[in-house]
Order: C-alpha cells, then structure tokens, then sequence
C-alpha cells in the first residue's frame, strides 16, 4: 500500500516514469530508496520531499544549528546515530526554527522547547523508538533532512564535545603523578582503554589538525619545554605547548601507533598508521629522529577522502592551461614537474592523469608512496625493503605495454636513463625533479649523468611551480601600494594609475592568518628546436633560461604578480616563494 503511494507521487509530482520505476523492482537486492537513488531516477531532495507527503512528516533542507543544543546527541553513541543517520537535538523554538509555520506566534505553546529527531529514512521506525527510549523522552517533534546535513550535525556535536588540547594538558597536569604511575605500569600503549589522558590528546591534537586543513604536525623538543605545531598552507603555527614531562609519553603513544620501536631512541625510524575521522580516511606517516633534548617527530597528514583536483583548479592562466591541455595530449616524450617538496608537484600530475585517463590508454605508475588511487589506473609503490625500487619497477612496467608513465621522481641515473628510453620508445612519461626552477632541470639530468642529446631529444617541456597563500575573502583589505612597490612588480608608476592590490587581514575563518587555502603560480619551458640545439650545446641554466625568456616565457614571479594584481595572493607571498 505504501510502495504504490510513493510510486503514485514521483510518478504525478515529479514526472517518474513507469518503466523505471518497473526497472528499480525487478532489483530485490537494495530499498527502493537507494535503488532511486543510485540509478538516479531522483534526487534526494525529491525523494524526501514525497517522503514527507506519504508520511506527514516536515521535510526541512537546513537544520538551523544555532537554534539547537547538541548536548542531547551526545547522550547516545556516534556509531548509532552514524548507522541509522539520526540525531536527537533540543530546539528552542521548533516552529519558527524550523521554518515549519513561520505565521505562528512567539507565544504559541506549541512553539516552546522540545526534542526535534532529525531522520533521513522514515521508515526505520525501530532506531527511533530505541532513541525515544534511551532519551526516556515523553514528546518529540520528527523531521526529515538529508543524510549529509545529519552526519554535518553528528560530526559537529561530537567535535566540540571533546575537551580542548589546553583543558586535557591542565588536566593532565592536576594528576601529573597518578598518570606517569600509569603509564609506567602499562607495557603496551594500546592496551590503554581510550580514556587514558596521553590517548585523548594524541586523538584530539589529530583530530583538531585535520580540522583545520594542517599537512604536518611538528613535534618538537626543547631543553625544558616541548612544542606541539602545525603546518596550515605551507607555514606553521604553534598549537600547544605541553609541560616538558609528558614529551616522553606522548612520543611513545604515537611510537606505537604507527608501529616503531619505542625501545629504540638513538636512531631514526618511519612508520605509518589510519585513521578515521568522521566521514574521512587519513593516512599519516610518522618520521622520527634523535635529537639534543629527545625525539623529534613529524607527522605528514594525507586525506585520502578529499576529491582530487582537476587542471582547471590548480591555479593555471588560460593561456598555460591551454599549453598544458595540448602537451600533455603528445604521444610521447617527457614532461617533467619540478619544484621543492610540498610545492604541489604530485597533485599537478595527479591532475594531469585524470585529464587524460581513459578506457583507450594504459597508465601505470611507480610512486613513493602512492599518495591517491586513481581509478582505471596500475600504481605501483616503491618498496626498498624487498629490493622494488623505482628502476626495478620501471624495467617491469615497459614490459605491461603502457602508453603514459608516470614516474614518481627521477632519482638516479638507472631510473632518468628508463625514463629517457621509455620516451624515445613511444611512450609519454611523466616524472619530478627537485630544482629551483625550469631550466635547472636540464642541468640536474646532465648532472646525473643523462646525456645531452637524449634530453634535447626526449623531453618535450618542463614545468616549475610553487604553491602561494590565497588571502581570505572574509578579511582581505585593499590598499594602495607605494611607488617603491610598484616599480618591485615590474610595473611604470606613472602609468599604474590607481591601483589597488589587497592585504592579508586576520579573522576566525583563516586561524587569524589573513590567508584560506593555496594555489599554483607556474613556469612553463617548451622545448622547441632552438632549446633542443642549445642544449646540445651547454647545460648552464642560466643561458638556457635567458634563450627561455627571450622566447616569451613567463617566470614564476611574472606569473605571481598576475595573481597579486587579481587581488588572489600578496606581493609578500610571492616573493617568499620565489626568492626573486
């Protein structure tokens, strides 16, 4: 009776047509509601919207959060609210907050504080009278909403649940002696239960630095302090500052988690560990070294949850885009990324592969580590231990008939020399290099031992790139720059006429650093026949680059004072990264 009800909405509300809703049932293996979802017969605002009319239940899009106290969410276990994406939460004013009768007045009894249970399926009856009886509720007011907006909710209640890194240290601080006794007493960090105070830091000094977007956590020792910091946009801040005592603890319990030895304190190791925060997957891998006052150790955060970044979002001109878009359309040849660590060389050829991943084509790569799983494509990660290097896995993948290559970084001459053969051979290869800029990277293959006329022969372009602030839009402030400033851009201050550039401002939205997230400013060397016989000529990069500019390159800085005049970055950014 209810099936053919629904059925009867979507058909007259939303245009559903019978044969696909004859298509959804011959599948018994899902609900109806995700099989119309997954075949995208509807939306899932359509579909909660009829949800609502079958069963007279209000349908609302956005869940006011001011409006609510999460306090009651917390009273049942994240996993239950995550299973059956249900949340109870107290409202003040259920009608007006909720939009459902906005004509009814502040004092209408029936607007007076209540339980509001937001559910995303209204046909999991048994979930909310388990929750009713938890709560040991008398009334409550349901709602529908999407599935998103109730684990946003669930995700935010638990979040500022937690107590804050400075309140865990001070209380930590209160028991100093009671939880060294502890921590003395037990062999193994892991067999702590979660309540343990060194476990709840190490989770929410995590947790708060996935949150805010950091790549890195520092862990730092001093003679009588130790420093806790993170790394946001390419810079690091100073996040907490834990009395010197519990250094040795902490450092154990992360030992542990990514699997070192925590015997072991005079001797560098690496390790790795996962971790789920709420609905995202965090590969971290953990670097240690001895120094004067302890272990010093690095965590690099890796979100393998977060969508990959397409060409068009990496910060490209429209001419360099439609230079890269033609290059990397080659049959073969090299084209190599070069920059310092961190300056976004992985994710630019990660962004390169999508564009041109097909079914038609076959794509294999060697990495070290593979740092995101592309679909459709063989990756291979680099293992020293067992002998799999990137030469030895280069002189495998020839032999899988790949038509693009891509080489996690050009190391030695073994793998340049694959590289280079690779390329000659017919195929397109991809690889890094780490060098200041696009010319350097000639000089460092011949450095290596590549031969010059292979490199003029094989490599079809090189491109630098650096990573620069973006200034939050919350807070930027427009300025007008002095004439000393004008002429550092490379401009004519008499005919710069007004010209406004923007400054970092500091707000809660950007950790009060004047800047939200990073983009590219690119360099971009096509080797064309004048640089191929110059390179057979000399390697010195400086007359290599000079040919390059002579011949309309931009350089990185050029490419950043286009940015600093869009109002995207600042001339101090741009200068910080280029050392012009």
């Amino acid at each position: 009776m209810i099936a053919s009800r629904l059925t009867e909405i979507l058909q007259k509300d939303y245009g559903v047509s019978e044969t696909s809703l004859e298509e959804l049932q011959a599948d018994s293996n899902a609900t109806p509601a995700d099989l119309l979802l997954k075949k995208q017969v509807v939306s899932e605002h359509q579909l909660l919207e009829a949800y609502s009319k079958l069963y007279d239940i209000p349908y609302v899009p956005r869940l006011p959060v001011e409006e609510f106290n999460m306090e009651f969410a917390r009273k049942v276990s994240i996993q239950f609210l995550k299973k059956f994406s249900i949340i109870p939460l107290e409202c003040q004013h259920p009608l007006t907050g909720l939009g459902l009768d906005p004509h009814t007045a502040d004092d209408d009894p029936s607007d007076h504080p209540t339980t509001v249970i937001a559910i995303n399926d209204p046909t999991a009856f048994q979930p909310v009278d388990d929750l009713v009886r938890i709560l040991e509720l008398d009334s409550y007011q349901l709602v529908l909403t999407s599935r998103d907006t109730i684990l946003s909710l669930i995700n935010m209640a638990y979040d500022s649940s937690r107590d804050t890194a400075q309140q865990l240290v001070a209380d930590m601080e209160e028991n100093g002696a009671e939880i060294i006794s502890e921590i003395e007493e037990t062999a193994d960090l892991l067999d702590d239960t979660s309540d343990a105070p060194i476990i709840k830091l190490v989770n929410h000094i995590i947790s708060q630095s996935v949150k805010i977007g950091a790549s890195d956590i520092h862990i730092e020792p001093y003679q009588n302090t130790f420093k806790v910091r993170y790394r946001i946009d390419g810079v690091l801040y100073d996040f907490l500052s834990p009395p010197k005592w519990m250094q040795s603890a902490l450092i154990s319990r992360i030992k542990v988690m990514s699997k070192m030895n925590i015997a072991e304190k005079r001797l560098p190791q690496d390790g790795r560990f996962e971790v789920k925060i709420g609905d995202q997957d965090i590969d971290i891998r953990v670097s240690s070294i001895p120094i004067t006052h302890g272990e010093r150790i690095v965590l690099r955060l890796l979100n393998k949850s977060g969508s990959l970044l397409q060409l068009t979002d990496l910060g490209l001109s429209k001419e360099k885009l439609e230079q890269v878009n033609r290059m990397i359309r080659f049959s073969h040849g090299i084209i190599l990324v070069t920059g310092p660590t961190g300056s976004g060389k992985s994710t630019t050829l990660y962004a390169v592969l999508s564009r041109i991943n097909s079914p038609d084509i076959n794509i294999i790569t060697i990495e070290d580590p593979v740092e995101y799983q592309l679909k459709g494509v063989g990756q291979i990660q680099v293992n020293p231990k067992i002998d799999l290097t990137f030469g030895r896995g280069l002189r495998s993948i020839v032999r899988q008939d790949p038509d693009v290559i891509l080489i996690g970084e050009m190391r030695d001459l073994e793998t340049a020399e694959i590289g280079v053969q690779s390329a000659l051979t017919g195929h397109l290869v991809f690889s890094t290099l780490h060098t200041n800029d696009s010319a350097g990277a000639i000089t460092r293959l011949v450095d290596i031992g590549v031969e010059p006329f292979l490199i003029s022969s094989s490599v079809i372009a090189v491109i630098a790139q650096r990573l620069v602030r973006v200034l939050c839009d919350k807070c930027k402030e427009p300025y007008r720059p002095d004439e000393a400033t004008i002429r550092e851009m490379g401009l004519d201050p008499e005919k710069a006429g007004d010209l406004v550039l923007y400054r970092a401002g500091a707000c809660p939205n950007c950790f009060h650093s004047g800047y939200k997230g990073r983009v590219g400013i690119y360099e971009i060397m096509e080797l064309n026949s004048t640089l191929q016989n110059l390179i057979l000529k000399t390697h010195d990069s400086h007359q290599i680059k000079n040919e390059s500019l002579r011949m309309g390159m931009t350089t990185l800085y050029e490419d950043g004072i286009k940015k600093v005049l869009n109002g995207v970055t600042t001339i101090e950014e741009v200068l910080r990264v280029t050392q012009t």
